[in-house]
């Protein structure tokens, strides 16, 4: 079987099918696996709880979160006694999974295209066609894999954009900062991560709304970010599109399956998709490995997109509510709301909660319920 796509999502399902003993073979169009990072790289507590991640390629805890108006003035600030967020070296996370994948006894081919698949053939730039009878689609946000199966695909988008520079030991206090800013962020938000390492500068919106461009905005935000520290070395740019339409309803077919940004596996509200992908694979492998040994189509039924949906409509709800901010005065005014009790408890409940996507065991998705 083939893996389309060598991003956390490909390399995790295709290290779980290896280990289910199915021939795997994963391909991608990089050469390089550093190449082409569109993540933050932000782990949250429930996803460093639940997976052995590797802890030498995450950087300090983050517990302090501070929620900025346009003003940039009086800030809601949150903290928590745990560590909320870790912040990974992407690089070299793609490269242990990767490790960890052909370990497994998966074949891992850089530099290869997928360029279609018909009659249990796919086509590849860069490589000879190989006979697959299943095909996973990892290949990001707008994925041919899931247009060629006829599956479900992304039509909700946010757009990014990313500044990583590392800063001078002890220079700063790792804090999470969010600014909600029309000007810059429209219908999201502006961000700076520092965890005493490295600082991630970012601006997120939607396309349709960003008329000067998301790079000039990213720029105009990164000169008075709030707790930008004073660069050292190089800077890494980043940026791509965000699918926020949540998970797709159609995610499998006799031919193939979507996971990652291609299942829309990505929160509709805080747009984080590690955890998502990680959880949305170990169901994504353990139903095609059911599949592949059955042949019974009905095990597909159980990677299904509208019981994923169910279990976050509020957030659905909330994505939309945040599209509808289109002012400063509007903005001032959500703020303001989250000063009060209510409030700062939504807020903590987003930032430090642990709802943020439904658990994806096997024995249990086949019978989801809106909770």
């Amino acid at each position: 079987m083939l893996v389309v796509g060598a991003g956390l999502a490909g390399l995790h399902t295709a290290r779980l099918l290896a280990g289910r003993e199915l021939t795997v073979m994963v391909v991608d169009r990089r050469r390089s696996l550093a190449a082409g990072i569109r993540t933050t790289g932000i782990f949250v507590r429930r996803t460093l709880d639940d997976f052995d991640l590797p802890g030498h390629l995450l950087g300090p805890g983050v517990r302090d979160v501070l929620l900025y108006p346009p003003s940039r003035r009086a800030p809601v600030h949150l903290a928590s006694d745990r560590d909320e967020y870790r912040v990974a070296d992407m690089a070299a996370v793609y490269e242990h999974a990767h490790r960890a994948a052909e370990a497994a006894g998966v074949q891992v081919l850089l530099g290869v295209r997928y360029d279609g698949t018909a009659g249990g053939v796919v086509r590849l730039e860069g490589a000879e066609p190989v006979a697959a009878r299943f095909v996973v689609g990892a290949d990001g946000a707008r994925s041919r894999v899931a247009r060629d199966l006829g599956l479900d695909v992304n039509r909700r988008f946010l757009v990014g954009a990313e500044l990583v520079h590392p800063i001078a030991s002890g220079t700063t206090s790792p804090a999470f900062h969010c600014v909600l800013d029309p000007r810059v962020a429209p219908g999201y938000l502006g961000w700076v991560i520092d965890d005493g390492e490295h600082a991630h500068v970012g601006v997120a919106g939607h396309p349709e709304a960003m008329r000067s461009g998301v790079r000039h905005l990213l720029e105009q935000f990164a000169e008075t970010a709030p707790g930008r520290a004073a660069p050292v070395g190089p800077v890494e740019r980043r940026g791509g599109p965000i699918p926020v339409g949540g998970v797709l309803r159609r995610l499998a077919c006799p031919g193939g399956l979507l996971v990652g940004d291609a299942a829309g596996a990505v929160s509709p509200l805080t747009a984080g998709g590690l955890d998502p992908c990680l959880r949305m694979s170990e169901l994504a492998a353990a139903v095609t490995a059911d599949y592949l040994r059955t042949g019974d189509e009905q095990v597909l039924r159980r990677y299904d997109g509208n019981a994923l949906r169910a279990r976050f409509r509020g957030r659905l709800l909330l994505r939309r509510l945040s599209t509808g901010i289109r002012s400063v005065a509007a903005a001032e005014a959500a703020v303001a709301f989250l000063r009060t009790g209510a409030g700062r408890a939504a807020a903590a409940r987003i930032m430090f909660g642990d709802g943020s996507f439904p658990d994806m065991h096997p024995r249990l998705v086949g019978a989801a319920a809106p909770s």
